[in-house]
């Protein structure tokens, strides 16, 4: 980040964005203890998105000079009683914005008292100038997890289910793709033989499924920072290890990695697992893919001088390093200047710059975390490479590859310019989607 903390084209929120977490879980509803505006500017970054009751709609104490002076909490009080009579949901999340941190209103005290009667309901601070979005995920998560789901530990015996994992992967709505990819992830895993709580979407069990998460044997985290708070407060909570998987898997060769490791991983702990059906299963989705990639293989012989020939990547860590492999390796295309925007914590930029590296051992692969995207374009105008070029990234990034005559592909937010349902980038599936955008792109500019 500038020495100033102003960013220009900015790629994710303050930490009262992690709202979008909350909404994600089927009838779990956010209350906003904050100004009028946060609600709705969160509604308008992510957009189409608010869900259940998120953005603009989410209950919200509409914090004024009136609390500011005298504190909100009996504002808050009256908000949530009200949500109970309004909204029929199954848990209820009190987020705080930078007003409720600065004036130090008790909401933790306030919401134990609704906790104390079974209400399901709990607290987090996410005050803007404390953490982002990517951050503030966790810290929801975990609220969650410490307040919420601890009711329901006796219950479950920790670890019982050994074939029953926790997915740790894409953030709801910061990572466009993340229905689908979480979709995705599920049927994979599955495939080897074991039950994801994936925790989020249409493909999670809401609020019971978020119950059974003391059960699971292990856990599995896909990202190459975000996230990983959970997964050790997980482990210290509930004794569960988790294989870390860092970068998305995208295409063939990174997911069948991310599938044996996994599998390995499962054996070791002990999960009951035919190992040879499982491993059957990943050689048939190999497969699968390979014979499509088969198909092309005329296409691409005859139309290899039209396709870009390198690629410019700004998005999150996970997703930089995993296009970059996979363009490289299965596309033919060659990463050149990379950029992370998600403002990757500094004590993770060594591995990140590493699992980049590690791409090839031929030629290095610049790498530039800056989540000033204002500066990573002044960067990219003055870089030059014979051939055609491709840069994937946000709406923000589509004048600039306008203006050095380059394809473009939205693939992070904000994304004003592609509509983003189910479709996912990860596994085998996810590769080949890769693929039809990047050559829809080309033909279409022949058209």
């Amino acid at each position: 980040m500038s020495k100033s903390g102003l960013i220009e084209q900015e790629r994710y929120t303050c930490a009262i964005g992690a709202l979008q977490s909350v909404v994600a879980i089927p009838r779990a509803v956010p209350i906003l203890h904050s100004g009028p505006g946060c609600g709705e500017m969160i509604a308008g970054f992510f957009e189409r998105s608010t869900g259940y009751a998120g953005g603009c709609t989410s209950p919200c104490t509409n914090f004024t000079e009136k609390e500011v002076v005298f504190g909100g909490i009996n504002r808050l009080r009256e908000i949530i009683k009200n949500t109970y009579k309004v909204l029929d949901t199954d848990l209820q999340v009190v987020m705080t914005g930078c007003t409720a941190g600065i004036v130090g209103d008790d909401v933790d005290s306030l919401v134990a008292e609704f906790a104390e009667e079974g209400k399901p309901i709990v607290s987090v601070e996410t005050a803007g100038f404390k953490a982002n979005n990517f951050e503030a995920h966790s810290l929801v998560v975990n609220a969650i997890i410490d307040q919420y789901v601890s009711r329901f530990e006796d219950e479950y015996e920790f670890k019982s289910e050994k074939n029953t994992v926790n997915l740790i992967a894409s953030i709801p709505y910061q990572d466009p793709f993340w229905k689908g990819n979480l979709a995705e992830y599920k049927r994979l895993l599955a495939g080897l033989g074991l039950k994801a709580n994936v925790l989020f979407g249409p493909n999670c069990g809401g609020v019971k499924e978020w119950q059974t998460i003391p059960a699971a044997g292990f856990n599995v985290l896909v990202s190459p920072w975000y996230g990983k708070p959970i997964a050790d407060n997980l482990k210290a909570r509930y004794g569960q290890e988790y294989t870390w998987f860092h970068h998305i898997p995208i295409g063939a060769n990174e997911t069948t990695e991310f599938l044996n490791q996994v599998l390995d991983f499962a054996l070791s702990q002990g999960a009951q697992i035919d190992e040879a059906a499982a491993r059957a299963f990943i050689k048939h989705e190999s497969d699968a893919y390979y014979e499509e990639i088969d198909n092309l293989a005329t296409f691409l012989l005859e139309f290899r001088y039209g396709l870009p020939n390198h690629a410019h990547i700004l998005h999150d860590a996970g997703y930089v390093v995993a296009l970059s492999k996979f363009l490289l390796h299965e596309v033919g295309i060659v990463p050149k200047e990379q950029f992370v925007t998600d403002g990757t914590p500094e004590k993770f930029q060594d591995a990140i710059r590493a699992d980049l590296q590690s791409t090839s051992n031929k030629k290095e692969i610049p790498i530039y975390f800056e989540p000033d995207a204002g500066k990573a374009h002044q960067i990219l105008r003055g870089i030059s490479h014979k051939g055609r070029g491709l840069i994937i990234g946000s709406g923000w990034d589509k004048e600039l590859a306008k203006e050095k005559d380059y394809d473009f592909i939205s693939a992070a937010i904000p994304s004003p310019y592609r509509l983003v349902l189910t479709t996912n980038y990860a596994g085998f599936s996810g590769g080949l989607r890769v693929i039809e955008d990047i050559y829809h792109l080309v033909l279409s500019s022949y058209a």
